[in-house]
């Protein structure tokens, strides 16, 4: 079968849920026995998100080749249980780096360089890279922004070209739009979904279904009055009503025929998905028998999506400890010794969070003392790992000065330095230590025994290390390095053994969590949380 290809685009507003729309669809092909990718084209000029504030663009993610990308990659993963990589996220940016450089070496033979073809043609190859290897039956291309955006024109009309040449049984188009409901009038409001439709034609891109975000079900006569309005075919316009979880999405959108309508479109052959082991675990997820209290810890809490891998993470561990976990989110720079009891009392866990920069560290050191000296169950994640050795050195070896270089380069104990490796680099964009490296668990650890093996493979986002000139002094006062890289000694996994449960990882566990399989710590630090409860 020639790979097939579907691009999700959306209208009226943003954060409308494609990305779940994408997934979810993914979800359904994936069930039906097909081998399926979804890639992310975001129209903004960063060649990616790695250098961008999480108040600007919320968390970024990264793949297992050591790509920094779009939020939205995290759900593909979760939701197909698939890896992406560095060919899954492509960018304005990139496009036009491509070319430029493309350019400057000649390849146009002199000719005037412009957004149709060159800029186009580069958008185009990069839709179909994916396809040209032979590896999937089906191709899903998300579209970020939203239609009318001047910085998408380029891609829709890299989709309209691509419209003209394909055959109609390889290409389709699914546009996800909004059909409010004014409580005022007491009516859901068709007229957004046909302006953003209108708009998405006049670029030349003719959808082929239309997916409706709604708050309320869309009546058979609404449906059929887009139908008509929008060009497309009767009952080929279907809703997305609200979920109570994103993981009821794949099964709604079933419910409503969208994989029947695109196996049909396409010519697709494909049995009926078997959605057993999703709808177990939602069965699972909507009927916990306790509820767990964590507390996350971190300097971005006011934002949804600032640790969104976290967050999904612990819905997937609860779901294996059969228990909810309710995260309660406590910012880090409002947190100090005065206030520590009345905010963290009652917290079966805590989980300090990653992130970058001075701002909030008092207050997660102060978390960490918190949870060592409680004997609460605690859970480091990169700069969270790194807050919890400067915690151990600051109260155990008696070190008030300890820190890490990156906050204090005159510290007379660096306890977290910059990696070797990192010294010579000047460039912000990409030059982090990305991507999935070992890690060799030392036997009888508590590493090791939540692992059940001695050699892991987790992702990495960081420039500085723990400092392993001074591990004989932290082995001294009971902080056991349980992880290392097995290349460079580099500690990846620090842990107490006579606490309860106290361990921090260098590396990022919550972007390899999906629901079928919950990441191990994650999973093993519910389970602390719920034994702590008892």
């Amino acid at each position: 079968m020639a790979t097939k290809y579907i691009f999700v685009t959306g209208g009226v507003a943003s954060s409308l849920g494609k990305g779940i729309i994408a997934a979810s669809l993914g979800k359904l092909l994936l069930s039906r026995g097909l081998r399926v990718t979804i890639q992310k084209f975001d129209p903004y000029i960063n060649i990616d998100p790695g250098t961008l504030n999480p108040y600007e663009h919320g968390e970024c993610y990264v793949t297992e080749d050591g790509a920094e990308t779009d939020l939205d990659l995290g759900h593909y993963e979760r939701f197909l249980g698939i890896h992406t990589s560095k060919a899954n996220n492509v960018t304005t940016g990139k496009v036009y780096d491509t070319v430029i450089k493309k350019e400057r070496e000649g390849a146009y033979l002199g000719k005037t360089v412009q957004i149709v073809p060159h800029i186009t043609d580069e958008i185009k190859r990069r839709m179909l890279l994916l396809g040209n290897t032979g590896d999937y039956d089906v191709i899903i291309t998300e579209v970020g922004g939203t239609v009318g955006d001047m910085e998408s024109q380029p891609f829709l009309e890299a989709i309209r070209q691509l419209q003209w040449e394909m055959s109609e049984e390889d290409l389709m188009c699914i546009h996800l739009t909004l059909v409010p409901y004014l409580a005022a009038a007491g009516e859901l409001k068709t007229k957004p979904t046909q302006h953003s439709v209108q708009a998405l034609q006049q670029a030349g891109v003719h959808p082929d279904i239309i997916v409706c975000r709604t708050e309320k079900e869309l009546s058979p006569e609404i449906r059929l009055k887009m139908a008509h309005f929008c060009n497309v075919r009767p009952g080929r316009v279907i809703q997305s009503i609200d979920a109570w979880s994103i993981y009821q999405v794949p099964v709604n959108m079933h419910a409503e025929g969208l994989d029947t309508m695109v196996c049909e479109h396409l010519a697709i052959e494909a049995p009926e998905p078997d959605l057993g082991a999703l709808k177990d675990f939602l069965s699972k997820l909507k009927t916990p028998e306790t509820t767990v209290n964590v507390a996350l810890v971190g300097k971005y809490v006011e934002l949804q999506d600032a640790y969104k891998s976290i967050e999904e993470a612990f819905v997937h561990a609860g779901v294996a400890n059969r228990c909810k976990v309710a995260v309660h989110r406590i910012h880090s720079e409002f947190l100090d010794e005065s206030n520590i009891d009345a905010k963290l009392e009652g917290m079966d866990g805590i989980l300090v969070a990653p992130g970058f920069g001075q701002r909030g560290l008092e207050g997660k050191i102060a978390a960490i003392r918190y949870a060592r000296e409680k004997g609460v169950p605690f859970f480091g994640i990169c700069l969270g790992m790194q807050m919890a050795v400067v915690e151990v050195a600051r109260d155990l070896l008696g070190w008030s000065d300890a820190a890490s270089t990156e906050l204090d380069p005159a510290t007379t104990h660096p306890v977290i330095d910059l990696m070797e490796d990192q010294k010579r680099t000047t460039a912000k964009g990409g030059t982090m230590r990305l991507g999935a490296y070992e890690c060799s668990l030392e036997p009888g650890s508590l590493a090791a025994e939540i692992y059940g093996t001695e050699l892991i493979k987790e992702r990495h986002r960081h420039r500085y290390e723990f400092n392993g000139q001074y591990l004989s002094d932290f082995e001294s006062v009971g902080l056991r390095a349980s992880g290392r890289n097995p290349q460079t000694g580099l500690v990846e996994i620090v842990e107490l053994p006579e606490h309860p449960f106290f361990i921090g990882v260098q590396f990022h566990p919550e972007y390899k969590s999906t629901p079928e399989h919950p990441q191990p710590v994650f999973r093993a630090f519910i389970k602390a949380c719920k034994d702590s409860k008892k």
